[in-house]
């Protein structure tokens, strides 16, 4: 007989301890943080994959690769990689109980796993994880025709396997203006990935949608060492600079970050969320979310095609009368 009693994990950390030597100067693990190597308008390495999850009608998977970092004293990684996976299930019909809808009912859910923060996060969702859901679920409405699909429902979950990290993991040891545990502006590059891969998963699940949806976002950062540089944008403070796709472990302090859900082939947002000290910059760090998204959805849509090509495979290559679908009658000769 089975155990079905369920052994809860230790409510702290789960990393290995990180032993620092007291004699080590601040300045010497100050000079490990990761700096940014990318342009500022260059965005990270996306990798997107449909169709991983056998039992939903549509799944995908996305991550985001960091750069290479140069080797460290320490065996804590200098920077996280954002890895989400998102699966589809519907559109079915709703119960008996359930009150008529003309309409397709929309329910999203994002989870982190316990695993995914350095702070070990609990089974029951928490006010974070429904807030990035109920993100997710307005960005997502404008996307989905659901007046054709009456009285049915569709579920759209999104598991969080590596999050994105508020800042870099030594603030706490050297001192630093973001720091790893608050802020939350590595939620800004979660709920972006979200977005980016519940796109994907949908195209893959065969719902219709009027365009693909991508998620892209952009932070001012200020550089305390770039005093006397002057403004390089307008409504930008001295030292303070825009940047895409920001990684918090590589910036000392984030001033404000704009994340939008993109529709690029109708020209339309369905979701914004601004967090910060905007001020004056606030339509610049707008176009520059914009920006970012516009360069995600390429990645979705090639995506898309090869999961496409990779279905009905066997009916482009018989070459019969072109690409008709999946389903395509032959002629069958009638003999007496």
């Amino acid at each position: 007989m089975t155990d079905r009693r369920r052994i809860n994990a230790p409510s702290g950390g789960t990393n290995a301890p990180v032993f620092v030597n007291p004699a080590t100067p601040a300045d010497s693990l100050a000079s490990q943080r990761p700096t940014r190597t990318r342009a500022p308008d260059e965005l990270r390495k996306i990798f997107l994959k449909t169709g991983l999850v056998p039992l939903a009608s549509g799944s995908a998977y996305l991550e985001l690769s960091p750069p290479s970092a140069p080797p460290t004293k320490t065996l804590t990684p200098s920077r996280t990689s954002l890895k989400l996976t998102c699966a589809v299930h519907g559109p079915k019909p709703l119960p008996r109980s359930a009150p008529f809808s003309p309409h397709l009912i929309l329910s999203t859910t994002v989870k982190f796993a316990p695993f995914a923060t350095r702070a070990r996060r609990g089974y029951i969702r928490d006010s974070t994880e429904r807030d990035l859901g109920v993100h997710l679920e307005t960005a997502l409405r404008g996307v989905v025709i659901g007046e054709r699909w009456p009285k049915s429902g569709v579920e759209v979950i999104v598991t969080v396997i590596e999050g994105e990290e508020d800042g870099w993991w030594g603030d706490g040891l050297v001192g630093g203006s973001s720091g790893a545990g608050g802020g939350g502006w590595g939620l800004m590059s979660v709920l972006a990935g979200t977005i980016t891969v519940a796109s994907a998963a949908i195209a893959d699940a065969g719902i219709d949608c009027v365009d693909l949806v991508s998620g892209g976002v952009a932070a001012v950062v200020r550089d305390v060492d770039a005093k006397g540089k002057g403004k390089t944008e307008e409504g930008l403070q001295e030292g303070e600079s825009l940047v895409l796709d920001p990684c918090p472990a590589e910036h000392k302090d984030m001033v404000a970050a704009c994340v939008v859900g993109y529709l690029a082939g109708r020209d339309e947002i369905t979701e914004i969320w601004m967090k910060g000290e905007t001020g004056g910059a606030a339509d610049v760090l707008l176009d520059k979310a914009v920006h970012a998204a516009v360069a995600s959805v390429t990645v979705v849509k090639e995506a898309v095609k090869e999961s496409i090509e990779q279905k009905y495979k066997d009916v482009l290559s018989s070459g019969q009368g072109g690409f008709r679908g999946p389903n395509i009658t032959k002629e069958v000769e009638m003999t007496g």
